[in-house]
Order: C-alpha cells, then sequence, then structure tokens
C-alpha cells in the first residue's frame, strides 16, 4: 500500500533546478540592505576629513625637514628620511632626553590620575547605590565636573591656584597655617600636584557614571543571598561588585588612559605655552616643539611615535583582556 502526500491547498511544493538561476531580489530589499550604509557615509566623509586626512599629512610630514623657511609651501621642503625619527629617539641628544623625560612624567601622570579617578568614582556609584534621603542631589553634585566645559573649570583653577589671592593658599596658608609660606601651585615642582588635582577632579565623575550605569546590572537579590550566608560589605564589594563590573571597567580603564595620556586642554590652559618641566605633558612636549622651535618635521615625528606607542598598548590590552574574558569563561 503507497501512500501520496498531499500538499496543502494554496502550497506548491517545488524544488529549485540546480542549473535554474535565483530569481532578483525585490527593490524594498535592496533598499533597506543599502540603508545602514547610507546613513553611515556622513560619518565616514567627517571621520575621513576630520582624522584620517590631517593624519596622513602629519606622517609625510615626519618625513620632511620642514622648518619655519619650509611654512609657506611645506611640499617643497627636503625630504629628511628618518633623521626627525633619529634625532627623537637618541636620548643622547637634547632632544631625544627631553623627549624620553616627558614621556616618563605622563607615564606617572596617567597611572596616578587614572587610578585615582577609577578608585573615587567607583567608591562613590557603591556608596549611592543605596537609598537614602539626597541621594539624587549628590548624584547632580557629583556629576558637576563632568558637565562644566574644560576651559571654564580649569580657568577657575587656575585662579584658585594663585599664590598670592588664591583660595588654595589662603585656606592652607592663612587659614589652616599648614604652611611657612604660600607655595607656588603653577610653577615648579609642585606643578605636578596642580595639574594632577584637576585631572583627577574633571576625571573621576565620568567613572562615576560608568560604573553607576554598570552597577544596575547586577541583581539585589545576589547582595541578599551573600548578607544572608554572614558575607559583609567588603566580602560583598570583593566577591559580587568588582567580578561583576570587569568588563565595565576594562573599557573605563582603556579610555581613561586614552584620555589623559592624550590631555593637552588641561596644561595648556594652566600653564600657558610653556608647562613646568614638572609638567611636562607630551601633548604640550609636541606641541611646544612644533610651534616655538618651528620645527614641524620633529613634531610630526614624535606625533606619529606617540600614535605607534598607543596602538600598542590599545592593542596589548584588548588581548589581554579578551584572554581574561576567555579564561573566566572557561
Amino acid at each position: 500500500m503507497t501512500t501520496t502526500a498531499i500538499e496543502p491547498a494554496g502550497r506548491t511544493a517545488s524544488k529549485p533546478h540546480p542549473g535554474r538561476a535565483r530569481p532578483p531580489r525585490p527593490p524594498g530589499r535592496l533598499r533597506r540592505l543599502s540603508l545602514p550604509y547610507l546613513l553611515l557615509l556622513p560619518a565616514l566623509a567627517l571621520e575621513l576629513l576630520v582624522h584620517l586626512v590631517p593624519m596622513v599629512i602629519g606622517v609625510v610630514m615626519s618625513f620632511k625637514e620642514l622648518t619655519q623657511f619650509f611654512i609657506r609651501d611645506w611640499g617643497t621642503a627636503p625630504w629628511a628620511g628618518f633623521d626627525n625619527y633619529a634625532v627623537t629617539v637618541d636620548i643622547d641628544a637634547p632632544v631625544g632626553r627631553a623627549l624620553l623625560g616627558s614621556f616618563l612624567t605622563t607615564c606617572l601622570f596617567t597611572l596616578l590620575s587614572v587610578g585615582l579617578c577609577w578608585m573615587l568614582g567607583t567608591a562613590a556609584a557603591i556608596f549611592l547605590q543605596e537609598t537614602f534621603r539626597g541621594r539624587g542631589v549628590l548624584r547632580t553634585l557629583f556629576l558637576v565636573p563632568y558637565a562644566l566645559p574644560v576651559y571654564a573649570a580649569v580657568i577657575t583653577w587656575a585662579f584658585m591656584f594663585q599664590r598670592d589671592n588664591g583660595l588654595v593658599n589662603h585656606v592652607l596658608h592663612d587659614q589652616l597655617g599648614l604652611t611657612d609660606t604660600p607655595p607656588f601651585w603653577l610653577i615648579g615642582e609642585n606643578s605636578f600636584v596642580t595639574l594632577l588635582v584637576v585631572s583627577v577632579w574633571k576625571g573621576w565623575p565620568f567613572a562615576f557614571l560608568i560604573m553607576m550605569a554598570g552597577l544596575q546590572n547586577i541583581p539585589r537579590e545576589i547582595y541578599e543571598a551573600a548578607a544572608l550566608d554572614g558575607a559583609g560589605v567588603w566580602q560583598q564589594i570583593r566577591r559580587i561588585t568588582l567580578p561583576s563590573l570587569r568588563p565595565v571597567n576594562q573599557v573605563l580603564v582603556l579610555v581613561l588612559f586614552l584620555w589623559t595620556f592624550n590631555d593637552f586642554n588641561t596644561p595648556f590652559v594652566l600653564f600657558g605655552k610653556a608647562a613646568p618641566e614638572a609638567a611636562d605633558l607630551i601633548a604640550i612636549h609636541i606641541y611646544q616643539s612644533s610651534f616655538q622651535t618651528w620645527n614641524f618635521g620633529t613634531g610630526a615625528a614624535m606625533s606619529v611615535l606617540l600614535l605607534l606607542f598607543l596602538l600598542a598598548v590599545t592593542g596589548g590590552y584588548l588581548l589581554a583582556t579578551s584572554r581574561g574574558r576567555r579564561t573566566g569563561d572557561v
């Protein structure tokens, strides 16, 4: 007895022939597929004009002997090859020695600034997870430094750090008597402390905002179960909060590192065109090497080396964190 399969009404059971051409896609589907690329075109064009084209020009400039004599027509500057890079990395020469000192200062500054921003942001975010009266007001106040324009905030700090009529010396020297004489904060060795204070003040609210958003994804039931098992506050933070925030921390630390290492606005507004040696960050150092000595070829070579360093650190960091995630999943 044979059974014949009966297809439902209105449906044709037909298999496509191997040699038969596929029917053309409908125009509406083509439009839907091409719409994301069309929407990305303005952003890609701006990225090309604002970042990629100046980057390529800067790389070309780094191979030329571009000084003040060729500013009107920099294309006629003689080809220098790798001479600018050789001068830049020669630590026995004044240019290379100064660049190395600026690089080490920037590394120390970035390490302290990122660490303090992360610690303050994490502590404030964890503290404000608890419900209490005035929590909304505190959240708003904590975000004020992040909302203020950078130039307005740094100029205000510059006035506060004035030696004779600044608020900082008025409190430390006049009111509390912690110093024998009013110290200089914008010149000398104290300029590094000034730069660090301003950088942390305007950077930690960003860490606070990101960490507070990450804490919203941790279920409260986990903390309640841990409390029932006898876990204290510090044990909950160590065993629950920090491991749950690991993906957020990986992105946050990288962003803070890139922003801080490339910071130009803060030292420029605080100290002007000539930053003190103790606060000579590499961004302001490259600016001084280019626009004060008018040696744009050497300045461009420094910029390219800085870009390569940041790309190497970013790539290594992403590779290390991705391996850590895979190991944690296993």
